[in-house]
């Protein structure tokens, strides 16, 4: 009888699918929850959790118990540092060997270029991850012991620190973080967490190792100065665009306006986190907001989207192309043309998984379209931001929602490569043009 082997990607989702059954089973528990949940609210919180999203049908903080809590928690960690890391370190610890099959799924996971050295990533990142969540969340019990007392604001301050690092952005308040908008100690907290869990683990130790620009990688040079640039950008515009608006910033102190515009421009990108109300957004505001979760942030990170090295590549590939130039170049390096086609792929893969999603969407909804679509984008992306929607949603839109997230979180193109028929023959065919533009 031949043996049935599953591709690293496969693999990974089946993975990827029984957490979520596991963890969707604790969160039914009664010792999870403080009043009846329905399996679809409660497969749809475990999805949003090990996806790191942070899109929830129920109130966190008052639906579950501590126990539910913790689960969720541990659904968070597992899932943005990926939970085949916590099998390479039980493994390590067991004096077991590392094969090439788990390596190939760690480089899978991991969203790595070449399998070597991956478990040497592993066990950086698992310490770099508890290291960084440690030390933000003693800055942002300055806030919260005073306020909740020790027990209680030390759990508050882990708790939001391993959702912040992590990208999910579930939050213990009803409001998220919107009741914190004008504190600059959560505000740098939450975001500086955020950044450094969007940038990815390969660059945070390639700085940690060279602490040099000129010696960092060419994708660290471009996570760097793009994350700059566009966190920058997105502060801008969303101050411009919402400075007037009472619904969210408008009316409020300069400070507290320059505050949440920080925040909510760098938690567009890869979290959930929201310290304005998101369905009060100006339609221009939701609109620029979904192009910023689209775009994602880093590969290899705990973040969504396209991720942001991909917008830069198909940039590049199109501003070269205008200039007459054969070759793409950034930082003194060219491009791989087999790079640039992949980076189309995963951006036309991801356009059409949104445009589907939301069609699917305003088929089993009747809401306004922008407000649906922010939705896809959002679970897609595996963000979190919501205009407050979600909780309202019929059981398919919900269950439409968790493809989403699913989808986002193994990467459109790996499911594409699972579903792809394999051709083992290679057969070039003459060459001919057609008519574009």
């Amino acid at each position: 009888m031949k043996k049935m082997r599953l591709e690293p990607a496969a693999f990974l989702l089946l993975l990827y699918l029984s957490a979520i059954l596991v963890g969707t089973v604790l969160l039914k528990l009664p010792v999870s929850e403080t009043a009846p949940l329905s399996w679809v609210d409660a497969l749809f919180t475990a999805t949003s959790a090990f996806t790191v999203t942070g899109l929830a049908v129920v109130d966190t903080g008052t639906e579950f118990t501590i126990y539910g809590e913790l689960v969720i928690l541990l659904l968070i960690q597992m899932g943005g540092l990926g939970i085949m890391s916590f099998a390479v370190i039980i493994f390590v610890l067991l004096g077991k060997r590392i094969g090439i099959k788990q390596r190939l799924i760690m480089q899978q996971a991991l969203g790595q270029i070449h399998f070597g050295g991956v478990v040497k990533l592993v066990r950086n990142l698992l310490f770099f991850s508890l290291a960084i969540e440690l030390i933000a969340a003693c800055f942002m019990a300055l806030i919260w012991v005073p306020e909740y007392g020790f027990m209680k604001g030390m759990y508050y301050s882990i708790f939001h620190a391993v959702s912040a690092f992590n990208n999910a952005g579930f939050g213990l308040w009803p409001d998220n973080m919107m009741q914190y908008a004008g504190s600059g100690i959560i505000t740098i907290g939450i975001t500086s967490l955020i950044i450094l869990g969007g940038l990815g683990f390969t660059v945070l130790i390639d700085v940690y190792e060279h602490r040099s620009f000129r010696k960092f990688s060419l994708h660290t040079k471009i996570m760097v100065t793009a994350t700059v640039a566009l966190n920058v950008f997105a502060f801008f515009m969303f101050f411009v665009l919402e400075h007037s608006n009472t619904g969210t910033i408008g009316g409020k102190p300069l400070s507290e306006q320059l505050w949440a515009s920080w925040f909510q421009g760098v938690t567009t990108r890869t979290a959930g986190f929201n310290s304005v109300d998101i369905g009060a957004l100006g339609s221009a505001t939701a609109f620029f907001m979904m192009m910023l979760m689209f775009i994602g942030a880093g590969s290899g990170s705990t973040a969504g989207g396209i991720k942001l090295t991909t917008f830069i590549v198909m940039g590049a590939a199109m501003i070269s192309y205008v200039q007459g130039k054969k070759d793409i170049h950034l930082f003194r390096r060219t491009i791989r043309p087999e790079y640039v086609i992949r980076v189309l792929s995963i951006t036309m893969i991801a356009f059409f998984t949104v445009i589907a999603g939301t069609f699917a969407l305003n088929v089993t909804e009747d809401k306004p379209f922008l407000s649906l679509m922010f939705e896809a984008v959002s679970a897609f992306a595996t963000v979190g931001l919501s205009m407050n929607l979600t909780p309202t949603l019929s059981d398919p839109g919900k269950l439409i929602l968790v493809i989403l997230m699913i989808t986002g979180k193994v990467g459109p193109l790996s499911i594409a490569y699972m579903l792809a028929k394999k051709h083992e023959p290679h057969i070039k065919y003459p060459s001919e043009d057609v008519l574009t533009g």
